[in-house]
């Protein structure tokens, strides 16, 4: 089982085996393992559980401790869940026959979201989740970009409000599919609280690979996928902004490609610093119910500015939430523009290497479709970056 400890005095169990238990009682599920081993009842108390439990939160290290019974000797075995900060974010707890060779337990790694870099945490250990790989790992990700890699979901208001309004207390679970970069798809489970102390202004993440229980199923609507494919017919480009972070939380549809969004040290460098005031300024508009727009410059794979049009339009529940549809359009015959205080390559705004291996693999991937006639496709999607040429 996995006990997840994502809060001061926290400690509740996450999953069971690859069952999804969303914040039990640790105590109950405890009683009712040592209740389907008489042997281990009369050595093992949940008392002395739970005073292992805390040795390994404390001091962070893995702990095993053999129980003699008149069956023969078990095993309990606890490990660490370390955050990017080694932060023990929760424990992994077997209980067995001690014959030498136990299960080796699930990837499983904790991550921190810091609502005021907007940005995921993740320790070195999540290259090892699915749809993960080392080499395009980063120890940073926006939340548009965790969402991008989900499949199928559509909890992304209830988890942006969780995470852009950190109540102490609120928490959530949930099952996502993730497609692999390579082989086959797998799914996360992810456990959060929301922080607002010392330590954290943001929230807690345990992320576990729950792949192995049972194949992962996508099942995309015939709307969902119609939808999508209609907008990308018409050259649409859709997002959900987050208005007074000035930054892009969700795409709705497919990614705008002239836009550099991803990979990236900070979110909010999306937008030009001199146009994300303006930006945030459009909110009172939306209060109304009103829509609002725009041209502000945004960044490209250059490593400059495209001047762009957004036009907005209030998300559902907006006066409560501050996110915002947008609407993104290229403006016609606009160039790049360098911005004339960057450095260029010698003051990157973001994981450039990671991003350059991201880009050689799609460019591989088109390059072995078939012509579908569709030229414009390839020209919307050339990509360079400094030292990088890619052509999508």
């Amino acid at each position: 089982m996995t006990l997840e400890t994502l809060a001061p005095n926290a400690l509740s169990v996450a999953s069971v085996g690859e069952a999804p238990r969303e914040f039990a009682a640790w105590e109950r599920v405890v009683q009712r393992l040592l209740g389907k081993m008489p042997a281990v009842y009369d050595g093992m108390s949940t008392h002395q559980i739970a005073e292992a439990i805390g040795v390994v939160r404390d001091r962070a290290h893995a702990l095993d401790r053999r129980i003699r019974t008149n069956s023969g000797p078990y095993l309990l075995r606890l490990r660490p869940v370390f955050g990017p900060a080694g932060d023990v974010h929760a424990i992994q707890l077997w209980l067995g026959p001690d014959t030498g060779s136990t299960p080796e337990p699930p990837v499983a790694v904790g991550a921190v979201w810091d609502l005021d870099a907007q940005t995921v945490r993740l320790p070195s250990g999540a290259a090892a989740l699915p749809g993960m790989s080392p080499q395009d790992f980063v120890p940073g990700m926006s939340i548009a970009e965790i969402f991008h890699r989900m499949s199928a979901f559509d909890l992304h208001a209830e988890v942006l409000d969780l995470l852009y309004e950190p109540k102490p207390g609120d928490k959530m679970q949930f099952d996502v599919t993730v497609p692999a970069r390579s082989g086959p798809t797998g799914r996360w489970r992810v456990t959060i609280r929301a922080r607002d102390d010392r330590s954290t202004r943001g929230a807690w993440w345990l992320i576990e690979d729950v792949s192995a229980g049972r194949p992962a199923v996508r099942w995309p609507t015939l709307e969902n996928v119609g939808l999508r494919e209609a907008h990308r017919r018409a050259g649409n480009h859709l997002a959900v902004l987050q208005l007074e972070y000035t930054s892009i939380s969700h795409w709705l549809t497919d990614p705008a490609p002239w836009i550099r969004w991803d990979y990236l040290f900070r979110a909010v460098d999306v937008f030009h610093p001199d146009d994300r005031g303006a930006l945030a300024g459009l909110g009172d508009q939306l209060r109304t119910g009103g829509t609002a727009g725009m041209t502000l410059r945004v960044l490209n794979y250059s490593g400059g500015y495209t001047p762009t049009s957004v036009l907005l339009y209030p998300y559902p529940g907006y006066s409560a939430r501050q996110l915002a549809i947008a609407q993104l359009v290229r403006v016609a015959d606009g160039q790049p523009m360098l911005e004339t205080h960057r450095s260029g390559p010698s003051a990157p705004v973001g994981y450039d290497d990671q991003l350059r291996y991201r880009l050689s693999r799609a460019a591989g991937r088109l390059a072995d479709l078939p012509n579908n006639g569709n030229s414009g496709v390839m020209d919307d999607t050339s990509f360079s970056l400094p030292f990088i040429e890619c052509g999508l």
